[in-house]
């Protein structure tokens, strides 16, 4: 079976039936990963996440499933929390370790506007990725209060309220997104199509 996508089942997913049914939607197969033997049956994975950070890596760390992600070596997609935690570290309810993957730190949006941050925003590529391929200052849903500070692996940006912040990253075969793909209509639909053409 190629092209299978797997989707990490880490207790504080929340939004783990949506991203499956998208992902379906697009043209891709899936297994949702409820243990260490299921990251080899899978082309590539899918973090997903609603929570805290705290939380998330409590949860990935009581799994073992921190180190299967850190050596996964075909694309990974994390979204929303699942991009967050790939940072070095997280600053909600204390400063939590995430997987260091990319060098960056999760910090609370600081704006003027109501927070959390939610409803569509329009994305601000910034440079080439296969993953945003043809969706360049397409609107997608978010909806968070937190926001990962990176100045070397930002794609797009968006602006909410004044205040820009980082919308998707890549490095290596890690790519993130902070809005919900899955949410996003046709636009996260063709997003995922790209993911699964990586």
């Amino acid at each position: 079976m190629a092209n299978v996508v797997g989707i990490v089942n880490y207790g504080i997913a929340g939004n783990l039936h949506s991203i499956k049914k998208a992902v379906e939607k697009a043209g891709g197969k899936t297994i949702i990963i409820n243990k260490s033997d299921d990251f080899n049956k899978v082309d590539r994975l899918v973090i997903p996440g609603v929570g805290s950070f705290k939380s998330a890596m409590s949860e990935l760390n009581e799994v073992n499933f921190t180190n299967q992600i850190i050596n996964f070596d075909k694309p990974v997609l994390g979204i929303c929390l699942g991009m967050q935690v790939l940072s070095d570290f997280g600053f909600e309810y204390g400063k939590t370790k995430g997987l260091g993957l990319i060098d960056a730190e999760v910090k609370l949006i600081k704006c003027k506007d109501k927070i959390p941050h939610v409803g569509f925003g329009k994305i601000d590529v910034l440079k080439e990725s296969k993953l945003l391929s043809g969706l360049e200052n397409q609107e997608f849903y978010f909806m968070h209060s937190y926001e990962i500070i990176n100045f070397h692996d930002v794609v797009s940006t968006t602006t909410y309220s004044n205040h820009t912040f980082v919308s998707s990253i890549q490095k290596d075969n890690f790519f993130g997104v902070q809005f919900h793909p899955e949410k996003s209509r046709s636009a996260g639909i063709n997003l995922f199509k790209n993911f699964i053409e990586l």
